[in-house]
């Protein structure tokens, strides 16, 4: 039996079967990973550590962006 992985992304909840990265999520999204930032259970993370970082159960990931005005 394989087992499944279910984490939180951007407050909606997904399944995986296979072992990814952070940085595989964020390529399998399409992200344009200059613009943001990423919080990773509840901690800015350093965009060096994103294929590193493997997605564990539970983990809850969230894309930041800035937005300047006045």
């Amino acid at each position: 039996m394989v087992s499944q992985t279910t984490f939180f992304f951007n407050g909606n909840e997904y399944f995986t079967k296979s072992s990814i990265t952070l940085a595989d999520l964020l390529d399998y999204f399409d992200y344009n990973t200059s613009i943001f930032v990423v919080e990773y259970n509840q901690f800015i993370c350093n965009k060096k550590n994103w294929k590193n970082i493997t997605i564990q159960p539970n983990d809850t990931i969230e894309i930041i962006t800035i937005v300047g005005g006045g």
